[in-house]
C-alpha cells in the first residue's frame, strides 16, 4: 500500500535545549547509543511544533487537520561499521490530536502519546504548557522576544 502525499504548513517550530548530566542520560538511552556530550555535559531538548492544514494532496487547505507536538529529544553518539555516528534519539513524541496517534508509526515516525497543549502567543511572547494525559510528561516555559514580532502570532 502506498501513503498518500501530505501537505502543510509547520506554522511554528521551537527548539529548547538543555545541559545534562552525562550519566543522567545514559539512563535514558537504548543501546547502542551514549550521549553526546560537550564540554562535559550532554545536551537534550524539547521540540515544538504546529502543524497547520495537514490533508493528502489535492484537498483543500481550509479542510486540513491542525496540532500541537513535542518531539523530546537527546544528542547521542554511536558506533557503526567501525565510524562514529551522531544523531538525535526522539525517547518520547506528545500531541494533541488523536489522528496523530492513530498514524504514528505509519503515517508520522513513532509512537506519539495524547497531550493537552495550552499555548499563549502575543507578539513579545510565547507562553507553553503541555502535560501528557498519561501522567509522564508536563512541560512548562516561556519566552520573551524583545523587540521582536513573532510572524505568526496575534496582538
Amino acid at each position: 500500500m502506498q501513503l498518500p502525499v501530505v501537505r502543510g504548513i509547520i506554522q511554528r517550530r521551537v527548539l529548547v535545549n538543555y545541559r545534562v548530566r552525562p550519566e543522567v542520560l545514559s539512563g535514558l538511552l537504548p543501546p547502542p547509543f551514549e550521549p553526546k556530550t560537550v564540554a562535559g555535559w550532554g545536551m537534550a531538548g524539547i521540540c515544538l511544533i504546529r502543524l497547520a492544514e495537514l490533508r493528502p494532496r489535492g484537498i483543500p487547505a481550509r479542510l486540513g487537520l491542525s496540532s500541537e507536538n513535542a518531539a523530546h529529544r537527546i544528542a547521542v553518539v554511536w558506533g557503526q561499521r567501525g565510524a562514529r555516528q551522531e544523531g538525535v534519539f526522539v525517547r518520547r513524541r506528545d500531541t494533541s490530536a488523536w489522528w496523530n496517534v492513530a498514524a504514528g508509526g505509519q503515517l508520522f515516525p513513532g509512537v506519539h502519546h495524547r497531550a493537552d497543549f495550552d499555548i499563549q502567543e502575543t507578539a513579545g511572547r510565547l507562553r507553553v504548557a503541555l502535560e501528557s494525559r498519561d501522567g509522564v510528561t508536563r512541560v512548562r516555559g516561556q519566552s520573551a522576544f524583545a523587540n521582536r514580532t513573532l510572524p505568526w502570532a496575534k496582538e
